[in-house]
């Protein structure tokens, strides 16, 4: 059965509703959201995995459900709304929408086949047309309009125009090829001698060292196995970044709790000789970053690729900063075990032991 979208405001007036990537407590929910309730034989790394789930497998319940909505708009959540729209067609193209849902939510990418190539190319159709034609991801909290009542323009242009790509993505190539080759591009730049990339098991955490700030997608393409990754730029400029599956519940991979990023940046400015200062998001932030330059970044900023910012150069040489860093995950993660799944009250609890050593 097609379910039909409605406006996340509008859920009470209706039964019956499946709620996609996000949560109210008097729907179906099918989501990856911390604390979201769970079906177990389908839950997923990414709500369009877990709709797609739902769908392959069937679940009794999904019958008795006409309505669909979410209260964002972003890639993610697109594709697991579009996919309960259109259940054969999803159904059909099942591993290239597992795809685009990780890219788009968290940003990890390989280009070996063609279904990811064109994963990557709808992906990229999709970021183009939605920041042309209505406002980039969420710019509207920095307006303070209602996301929930403007993403609604959103669903109703994309879940009737995408399928239409889907079947002939080489009639949009105008609107996918520039950030496409872009990313590919980006891809090409960390394999150059100039670029180095170090996963450090023991903390989870990814080093990418190139010359200048990257597309997103390419930045963090190798980041499956980390928890944050750390950017070092060429001249001294640097960022810190906790990834969103850190945010979410993870089926299929562990993951360390959060660490609150302040006393690492009270330990950074205690070294930083620039005039800026060391600043940081906190931790139940979707993508917290920490970063010099004195004051954080909008969520539309911290949502936009590295390369859109201005980041200032360090008085702390790479070397020296890489050594802080570690040390103090280092000594946050000694004694704490990975693991699937984490409630906020288990990562404010571990912050809290911790509070001395840091």
């Amino acid at each position: 059965m097609n379910k039909k979208f409605i406006p996340y405001s509008d859920l009470s007036f209706h039964e019956n509703v499946i709620v996609v990537d996000s949560y109210h407590p008097d729907s179906l929910t099918l989501s990856h959201w911390r604390g979201a309730p769970k079906i177990k034989e389908i839950y997923d790394d990414t709500s369009t995995g877990i709709v797609l789930n739902a769908l392959e497998k069937g679940i009794p319940d999904l019958d008795k459900y006409p309505f669909v909505t979410n209260d964002h708009f972003d890639i993610d959540g697109f594709l697991g709304v579009w996919s309960l729209h259109y259940p054969e067609k999803a159904l059909q193209h099942i591993n290239l929408l597992r795809k685009m849902s990780v890219i788009g939510d968290f940003r990890e990418l390989s280009l070996e086949t063609e279904e990811d190539h064109l994963a990557l190319k709808l992906v990229c159709w999709i970021n183009k047309v939605e920041s042309a034609l209505f406002y980039p991801p969420f710019a509207s909290y920095e307006t303070g309009k209602n996301e929930m009542k403007l993403c609604v323009s959103k669903y109703n242009f994309f879940l009737t125009q995408f399928g239409k790509v889907l079947d002939s993505p080489e009639e949009f190539r105008s609107h996918w090829q520039s950030d496409y080759d872009e990313i590919v591009a980006g891809l090409a730049t960390l394999q150059a001698g100039e670029s180095k990339v170090t996963l450090l098991e023991d903390i989870r955490l990814l080093i990418v060292e190139t010359p200048e700030p990257l597309h997103y997608y390419a930045l963090f393409s190798q980041s499956k196995p980390a928890d944050m990754v750390l950017s070092i730029y060429s001249g001294n400029r640097y960022e810190l970044e906790y990834k969103y599956t850190t945010w979410i519940d993870c089926a299929t991979r562990n993951s360390y709790p959060r660490i609150d990023m302040h006393p690492l940046a009270g330990l950074l400015n205690q070294h930083e000789e620039s005039p800026q200062a060391w600043v940081c998001d906190k931790i139940t932030d979707t993508g917290p970053i920490l970063r010099l330059g004195g004051e954080s970044l909008t969520k539309k900023q911290r949502f936009d690729h590295p390369k859109n910012r201005t980041i200032f150069s360090s008085g702390i040489p790479p070397e020296e900063l890489k050594a802080i860093i570690i040390d103090y995950y280092q000594k946050a993660y000694a004694h704490t075990q990975q693991k699937p799944l984490w409630s906020w009250a288990e990562i404010r609890k571990v912050n809290k032991s911790l509070h001395p050593l840091l």
